[in-house]
């Protein structure tokens, strides 16, 4: 059978010209296939299109998220011209929006005028919250360059240290800020972890950015995976997918999301982001033996993520619902 080709745009800055091969690491297959899809980002007359985290508006104008989401709203004829430009002659049912971001309370109503405006133009709307049509986990993604087949048939790696937490130093919102002051308490308070991310505050005296979270998470045992948000049954993101991924054992903050998806004992629960926490993150840390109890939960996960939760399952599963 021949393969449906999925093109992408995406409102991230990085993927507004996306690499014809975006995702094609999470397939064992080449050139992006999996199932009955090929994911090729660029495709000019795609069968099926994924706007990927359509971004959401700013303003109730007409720089809304689609209008975001092309970018170049000042630049053309008119709002209409432009989607239907970048829409690539998809038709509506087959254009899939999938949103990313985390739900925060501020942007609400703008999120909802945003799902308002993307079902304009898009099929299958989802992201993770109530207010999608469509309430949905967000399908997985990790960020590490190894290819498909190491990570699925690759054992435990060698570890050599404890704990670390892969972060930034981003304060926009009052969820960020909290995470912040969470990783300042840590860093205060004596525990043996390493940090790594960008943009971190000088006083974090972090590693830096990190190109291939591989290389930074594999050697460890626990991983800090702490996230924006927790507030809702649907949110989880690759904080977890990533940790997992590098066989670490996460010491996971966020909603219950995750229990729903993953099976037990694959990840530990972090109590709060405060001095408790910081009791139970050293007590555990302190030996190796809930890693060594949680490995054949965490082979597990890790079979879970690549085949099922995997985006490319994903879409090709919708893609036959969608036929």
């Amino acid at each position: 059978m021949t393969k449906k080709i999925v093109g992408m745009v995406s409102s991230y800055p990085s993927l507004y010209q996306p690499s014809c091969d975006w995702m094609w690491q999470q397939t064992p297959h080449p050139y992006g296939i999996w199932g009955n899809i090929q994911m090729l980002a660029p495709a000019k007359e795609p069968d099926f299109l994924l706007l990927y985290n359509g971004g959401l508006p700013e303003t109730q104008t007409k720089t809304s998220l689609l209008a975001r989401l092309f970018g170049q709203a000042q630049q053309q004829e008119s709002y209409e011209e432009l989607i239907k430009v970048q829409l690539r002659g998809v038709p509506k049912e087959r254009v899939i929006f999938l949103v990313r971001e985390p739900p925060f309370a501020k942007m609400q109503k703008y999120r909802v005028l945003g799902y308002e405006e993307a079902q304009k133009y898009c099929g299958y709307v989802s992201g993770p919250d109530d207010f999608a049509p469509i309430p949905d986990y967000m399908p997985a993604i990790w960020y590490h360059s190894n290819s498909f087949r190491e990570l699925n048939e690759m054992g435990p790696p060698e570890k050599l240290r404890s704990c670390c937490w892969i972060t930034s130093g981003i304060s926009r919102t009052e969820e960020h800020r909290q995470r912040l002051a969470f990783l300042k308490l840590l860093s205060e308070s004596g525990l043996e972890f390493d940090v790594y991310g960008r943009d971190l505050p000088v006083w974090v005296k972090g590693y830096g950015k990190v190109g291939n979270k591989w290389n930074a998470m594999s050697g460890y045992y626990y991983n800090l995976a702490i996230e924006n948000y927790a507030d809702n049954d649907w949110y989880v993101s690759e904080k977890l997918w990533d940790a997992l991924l590098a066989w670490c054992l996460p010491i996971y903050y966020g909603g219950p999301a995750a229990d729903k998806l993953l099976p037990p004992g694959s990840f530990l629960r972090l109590p709060s982001e405060d001095e408790k926490g910081i009791a139970y993150i050293k007590e555990i840390i302190a030996t190796p033996d809930a890693w060594h109890q949680a490995k054949d939960a965490i082979a597990e996960a890790r079979q879970i993520i690549l085949h099922k939760l995997n985006l490319l399952n994903w879409l090709s599963n919708l893609v036959e619902r969608l036929m």
